[in-house]
């Protein structure tokens, strides 16, 4: 990973709770499954078998995908950034395109994005345009769509 991994500590908390759920429960359980099938003789034709190493695949891939992404962590809690009057990690935003058709949009870690609930990762382009402007401030993004240029309207923070 060329950059940190920035996550709020609830961010973090979830990436923690799902490897703990998969290495401390998940994963044995299937362990004995697979046990269990692997002693029941012909494995070739052995659904028990087979789709249990399959899921233990699954479940080790996923686990070693959450240990790089919780070891490059770098736990960030908004509530305390130094200057809340512009746009950095964990801000909630109101921005507004030429149409005036504002969007609220909260700015959290690459693991932690989820559009649907307007939350959008720390290195999305529209995050990377809007780092470090205070309100007022008009900034260009580049997307999909094409080029749009928003101005901020309101910046706020958690309260700590």
């Amino acid at each position: 990973m060329d950059h940190p991994n920035y996550i709020t500590p609830a961010g973090y908390a979830v990436l923690r709770a799902e490897y703990d759920l998969l290495l401390g429960e998940e994963r044995p359980r299937i362990v004995d499954v697979v046990s269990w099938a692997a002693g029941n003789g012909d494995r070739s034709e052995n659904g028990d078998y087979i789709y249990g190493r399959k899921r233990l695949r699954e479940i080790d891939r996923r686990l070693g995908w959450l240990s790089k992404r919780m070891k490059a962590a770098k736990v960030i809690d908004p509530a305390r950034a130094p200057d809340k009057s512009r746009i950095w990690f964990g801000a909630t935003v109101t921005i507004a395109d030429p149409d005036d058709n504002q969007r609220v949009l909260t700015l959290l870690g690459d693991d932690e994005a989820d559009a649907n609930a307007g939350t959008i990762g720390w290195s999305a382009p529209i995050a990377r345009a809007l780092r470090g402007a205070a309100i007022g401030d008009t900034r260009r993004v580049t997307l999909p769509a094409g080029v749009c240029d928003y101005e901020v309207l309101a910046i706020t923070y958690p309260d700590a």
